[in-house]
């Protein structure tokens, strides 16, 4: 079960289909078979731009991308996707992160969506899979956009929030745990603190250590890299991210940024102009 209950199953759904129903520009949503079971997906952006392929973190879904989707659908046909096993409209099925189910997944979802090659943005365990299929696939990966990408840098924690669960039953310990851990200032990011602690209060999320990519398979990366990390991540060593990327990937442009934690925000223009050289 990756729900705690079934009310708070439909808690998190319900407030995520009014999320979607508020998006800020239009957009389908699409629903791709899969051997993982229904994928889905919000499409925005003019049919004949180029695409690009959205990856969000664990314990989200592709809310996270709506601020983001106002520019970079000007330019592109994005391509949001809700990971399979995560707090989204996709299946609950979790594949084995130290095999290729992964990649085979979003092989049926490219395949799906009638997409031969795309450029990839992805945060944290979405940074991972981009990653990963990158290496498992370079010729169907164009660019890739990183922001605290998983599998570079060593994990400092169990897998996704795993320092949120010792102390759910203190007044606030959920709250005052995901501002330390995601990096998260209690009044200037309160939208996105509620929406974590919504969530993880009924979401089991994935324990697992993510695989760390090895240096020959992040030589093996001939498309353009760009990494953004903060530098006051509590979950990933984002200085040896960016060591290790700097060292080993060929074309890549690291971004180390001072006060930012693992949750990273403001790099929409950043990411649109990466896309668009």
């Amino acid at each position: 079960m990756i729900y705690k209950s079934e009310t708070g199953e439909h808690t998190l759904l319900d407030h995520y289909r009014r999320v979607l129903d508020a998006w800020p520009v239009p957009a389908e949503h699409v629903r791709v078979p899969t051997r993982e079971g229904e994928t889905f997906v919000v499409v925005s952006g003019p049919r004949e731009a180029p695409p690009v392929v959205l990856l969000h973190g664990s314990g989200a879904n592709t809310s996270m991308w709506r601020g983001d989707t106002v520019t970079w659908s000007q330019y592109f046909r994005t391509y949001a996707v809700d990971l399979v096993g995560e707090p989204g409209l996709s299946a609950p099925s979790r594949p084995a992160l130290d095999s290729d189910a992964v990649s085979l997944w979003l092989d049926d979802v490219l395949e799906g969506l009638g997409i031969t090659g795309a450029a990839f943005v992805g945060m944290s365990l979405g940074g991972w899979t981009a990653l990963d299929y990158a290496v498992r696939r370079p010729e169907r990966v164009t660019r890739l956009a990183l922001m605290c990408p998983g599998g570079v840098g060593r994990q400092k924690v169990g897998w996704i929030l795993k320092a949120l669960l010792p102390r759910p039953f203190r007044s606030g310990g959920l709250r005052e745990s995901a501002m330390t851990v995601a990096g998260l200032d209690g009044e200037r990011d309160r939208q996105a603190l509620d929406a974590v602690v919504l969530t993880f209060t009924h979401f089991n999320p994935r324990r697992e250590k993510l695989p760390v990519f090895s240096d020959d398979a992040l030589r093996g990366l001939a498309m353009p890299v760009l990494v953004i990390v903060g530098a006051r991540d509590a979950m990933l060593d984002s200085r040896q991210t960016a060591r290790r990327v700097r060292q080993h990937v060929p074309h890549s442009t690291v971004c180390l940024l001072p006060e930012a934690g693992h949750a990273i925000f403001g790099q929409t223009e950043p990411i649109a102009e990466f896309l668009r050289t």
